[in-house]
C-alpha cells in the first residue's frame, strides 16, 4: 500500500509532493514553509523519512534543509549539484527504501539544470509514480536558460533526451508528477490539464513526438523572460536557506506609513484591484492578495528594498507573508490593517483613478479624447493581437521604464486586468493621470476597436 499527496502552492505555479506508505514518507521539493508539509504527513500518521530535491531551485526558495533539520530525515540532493551544506548525494540508479517493498530510485534527467534528477516511485520492483520536477511537465517540459545563456541549448537538448529517457524506461500507465508547470515562469509552456501519465505525454508533449532539432527550434524561440528575482533564488538553495519567521510585522499607523514612503520604501496594498482604484494611500502600489502578489511583487521590486503591507486583515497579512517568503522576501518592514482611513495621516486624502473596460476605452476614443493606450502584456501575447496605436512596456519592465511613456492620460490594460491594475498603481504613484482597464483583452474586438494581428 502507497500514497501520494499533491500540495499545491496556486501562487507560484509549483507543486510538491508527500508519499509513502503507512509508517514513512518521503517529501519531493517542499516549499519553504514547511509547516504545510509537517501537517500533511501527521494527518497521515507518518513519520518523514526523506526530503528529496530533484534539483537547485531557481524560482522559490526551497524547504529541504529545514524539514530535513527538524524531522531527522535523510535530505536527498544530485550528487551533481553545488551546495554548501551535508546533504546525501544521490545519482543516477541510486536508490532509499521509503518502507518495506517501497522503494524511490534516482533518475538522472538533465536539462532544466545539468544535475536535473527524477525519482521513480517503486512498490515490488515496480514504477507506481515519477516525480519529475522541471524535466516532464504536463504537455510540456522545464525552461532550459536558468542556470547559463551559453548552456541553453545544450540544455535544450538534454531536456530532449531526458524525456526520451523517461517514457523509454517507464510504462505508459505511470502518473508524471512534475513541480512546475502550473503558471510557474519555470515552465517553458503551461499544463493544459491537472494529471498526466507516461502515455499521454507519450503522444502529446512536444518534447516526444518531435525530433530534437525541430523541439529546440521551437523551444528556444519561446522563451519569456526570467523573472529578476529568480537571480536570486539559486544561490540561497545552495547556500541553506534560513528557517522562516511568520511572526506577524510589526503595526504601521499612519505617520510610519508615510515616512516609509519619503523613505523611498515599497508600501503594497493587497486589497483588490476594485478597492485600490476608488480609495489608496497616494504613492502606495497594488498588488492583488488574491493574484499572484508574491510573482510580481518579487519580480518588479528592487531586490532588498523594504516593503510595508497594507491589507484589510491580519489573515491577509499573513498570507502575504508566507507568499513572500517562499521567494525570498523574508520579513515586511511593518504592516497595516482595518479601515483604510487609518492609513492617512489628518487632513490627507485618499489618492484614486477610474477604472473601465474596452467599451469604455473605444467610447472615449470616439468622443475624441486625447489617450496613451499602454499594453502591459508580455511580448508572446501581445504577438496575438494588439490594439491600434498602443504603446508597448510589459509589466515587469515599467518600473524601470516609466519615463518612456508618452504624455497624457494613460489607458493601461493587460489580457484581464490584474496587471493593468498593478501598473495603474506604479503610474499613480508616480503622478501620471491613469485610466485602468479591467477587462479581458477579447473583449477589445467586441467593443468596436482595431486589434491588428500578425
Amino acid at each position: 500500500m502507497f500514497f501520494i499527496d499533491t500540495l499545491k502552492f496556486e501562487g507560484l505555479g509549483n507543486r510538491s509532493y508527500l508519499a509513502g506508505g503507512t509508517r514513512t514518507a518521503v517529501v519531493v521539493d517542499p516549499p519553504r514553509d514547511v509547516d504545510h508539509v509537517i501537517a500533511a504527513a501527521a494527518r497521515r500518521g507518518v513519520r518523514i523519512a526523506y526530503v528529496a530535491e530533484t534539483h537547485v531551485h531557481n524560482d522559490y526558495v526551497s524547504g529541504g534543509l529545514e524539514l530535513a533539520r527538524l524531522t531527522g530525515a535523510h535530505y536527498l540532493v544530485p550528487a551533481a549539484a553545488t551546495v554548501s551544506y551535508a546533504r546525501v548525494p544521490v545519482a543516477d540508479g541510486d536508490t532509499v527504501e521509503v518502507e518495506e517493498r517501497l522503494m524511490l530510485r534516482a533518475i538522472a534527467t538533465p536539462g532544466h539544470t545539468p544535475h536535473h534528477t527524477s525519482y521513480a516511485l517503486e512498490e515490488d520492483g515496480r514504477a507506481v509514480a515519477v516525480f519529475t520536477g522541471g524535466s516532464l511537465l504536463i504537455g510540456s517540459v522545464g525552461r532550459p536558460d536558468l542556470v547559463e545563456p551559453r548552456l541553453t541549448e545544450q540544455l535544450a537538448r538534454a531536456q530532449h533526451a531526458s524525456a526520451h529517457r523517461l517514457a523509454d524506461e517507464l510504462d505508459d500507465e505511470v502518473p508524471v508528477l512534475p513541480t512546475h508547470g502550473f503558471g510557474s515562469f519555470c515552465s517553458s509552456s503551461q499544463a493544459e490539464g491537472d494529471a498526466t501519465t507516461i502515455g499521454q505525454e507519450r503522444t502529446s508533449n512536444d518534447a516526444l513526438t518531435l525530433d530534437v532539432d525541430t523541439f529546440v527550434a521551437r523551444m528556444l524561440a519561446g522563451l519569456e523572460d526570467v523573472p529578476a528575482y529568480y537571480a536570486h533564488m539559486g544561490p540561497a538553495n545552495a547556500a541553506g536557506p534560513a528557517p522562516v519567521d511568520l511572526t506577524p510585522p510589526q503595526p504601521a499607523d499612519a505617520a510610519r506609513i508615510a515616512e516609509r514612503l519619503a523613505a523611498g520604501e515599497w508600501v503594497v496594498d493587497l486589497r483588490s484591484r476594485v478597492a485600490f482604484a476608488e480609495g489608496h494611500v497616494a504613492g502606495s502600489f497594488n498588488f492583488e492578495g488574491d493574484g499572484k502578489p508574491a510573482t510580481y511583487l518579487a519580480w518588479l521590486i528592487p531586490w532588498g528594498k523594504p516593503v510595508t503591507l497594507l491589507a484589510e486583515t491580519p489573515a491577509q497579512i499573513a498570507a502575504a507573508q508566507r507568499e513572500l517568503v517562499r521567494v525570498g522576501i523574508d520579513r515586511p518592514a511593518a504592516a497595516a490593517t482595518g479601515d483604510p482611513a487609518g492609513w492617512v495621516r489628518a487632513g490627507e486624502e485618499f489618492a484614486s483613478f477610474p477604472r473601465t473596460d474596452f467599451a469604455g476605452l473605444a467610447a472615449a476614443r470616439e468622443r475624441g479624447e486625447q489617450m496613451v493606450v499602454l499594453d502591459v502584456r508580455r511580448d508572446s501575447e501581445r504577438a496575438k493581437g494588439r490594439v491600434k496605436g498602443s504603446v508597448h512596456i510589459p509589466i515587469h519592465e515599467l518600473h524601470g521604464r516609466l519615463g518612456e511613456v508618452p504624455d497624457g492620460t494613460v489607458w493601461v490594460h493587460c489580457a484581464g486586468g490584474m496587471r493593468a491594475a498593478i501598473a495603474a498603481s506604479l503610474l499613480d504613484a508616480a503622478g501620471r493621470r491613469v485610466v485602468a482597464v479591467d477587462d479581458g483583452f477579447e473583449a477589445a474586438v467586441d467593443a468596436g476597436l482595431t486589434v491588428t494581428r500578425p
